[in-house]
């Protein structure tokens, strides 16, 4: 795999993660064929682990702009591919961690996962600004 690709595949999954918290928020909160008339009520309505889960679907959408950039500039300025992979990959994983904890209502360690993860791009551009390539 080239490393456009994993960058891609990044992208990719950071774009599908909150679709993700979408579904589980309506399988969790009983949403049925009719709540289609207003899917965005029925979310609004949900308490519990579903409101939860819809909240950790608004977050991740949240973070998405930041995410993106930051791998996209990275890669146009020709940071390092590893730096990129690295940072990329760990923001994955600590949006899904983030995410189990918004469900599991752990909200300290939530809280720390949701820094750390947005740390992530944020050192990515530090990187990009002060040209570390290797």
């Amino acid at each position: 795999m080239s490393g456009i690709d994993g960058i891609v595949y990044l992208i990719l999954i950071a774009c599908l993660l909150p679709y993700v918290f979408a579904i589980l928020a309506k399988l969790l909160g009983g949403f049925k064929p009719q709540d289609n008339k207003n899917p965005r009520q029925f979310l609004a309505n949900t308490t519990g682990i579903a409101a939860r889960a819809h909240a950790a679907q608004q977050n991740s959408f949240e973070s998405l702009p930041l995410f993106i950039a930051s791998i996209l500039l990275a890669e146009y300025m020709v940071t390092s591919q590893y730096l990129i992979m690295l940072l990329g990959s760990t923001y994955i994983i600590l949006r899904v961690l983030y995410g189990i904890c918004y469900l599991a209502n752990l909200d300290r360690l939530r809280s720390v996962i949701w820094l750390l993860s947005m740390a992530c791009p944020i050192v990515l551009l530090v990187c990009v600004l002060k040209g570390v390539y290797y």
